[in-house]
Formats: C-alpha cells, structure tokens, sequence
C-alpha cells in the first residue's frame, strides 16, 4: 500500500526541511508546490500569477507518483481543509495511506514571504478534524 504524507505549516516553519529528512529515511518522493517556481539553473522565481498552477502540478505528480507504487510526501502550508481535500480524495481514491504532519516551528521564510501575507495565512488557519490524527514534529 501506498502512503501519502501531507506536511503542513505556515512559511518558515521547517516543511521542508522535515520533508527532506523523512524522504531519506522512506523510500518517497517528495513535492511542494514551491518547486514548480525553481527555474533550470535552481533559482527560485515566484510569479503569483501562476500559482493556481503550481499546486494543479503537485496533485497531478503526487497522482502519478502513488499510482506507481511510490510513496509521496507533499509539504505545502495546507492552511484550510479547502486546500487539503484534493489530496485527501486521492489518497481514499487510490486507497493510499494518508498521514497528516503540522510543523509550529517559526525559523523564518527563506521566501521572503511579506508580513501581510503571513498573517492571513494565520488568520485561515483550521485547526484539522480528530480523525486525521494529525501529528506535530
């Protein structure tokens, strides 16, 4: 069976920073959407205007990834549940095992993200249903 492992928590809170230690300890394929802003050359080239797309690419990859057998580990702020339902449907659709990880660490945006931007993503913050069992690391 299949696992997809959802890490959410707002800009700087060491996403991916625990995504990438838990890919090497897992066979798994890690994504966020932040990686489809990384141009050729590894620089990152935020444009707001395609961030609708950006996440479309990581619940399509994430797809693709579980229907071939592998393991994904997806770290995006996943602030509501709004944000989260499409990646839960696919792993109940594929019948994948969903494991759901919130990071409170504050280490600071390396995304410069701006102030203003940070607090709204405090202010939609949803707390997640108990049947998610979520885990804090």
């Amino acid at each position: 069976m299949t696992k997809l492992t959802l890490i959410r928590g707002l800009p700087g809170s060491g996403k991916s920073t625990y995504a990438k230690q838990l890919q090497l300890s897992n066979i798994a394929r890690h994504l966020e959407a932040d990686m489809y802003f990384i141009d050729r050359n590894g620089d990152y080239m935020f444009d707001a205007r395609y961030l609708g797309h950006a996440h479309e690419w990581c619940l399509q990859s994430t797809g693709s990834f579980l229907i071939a057998g592998i393991d994904v580990i997806v770290s995006n702020t996943f602030t509501t549940m709004k944000e989260m339902r499409p990646y839960i449907d696919l792993a109940n659709g594929l019948g994948a095992a969903l494991d759901v990880v919130e990071m409170h660490s504050q280490y600071g945006s390396i995304h410069n993200v701006p102030e203003e931007t940070m607090a709204k993503m405090r202010a939609r913050w949803m707390t997640l249903p108990k049947e998610y069992n979520v885990r804090v690391a």
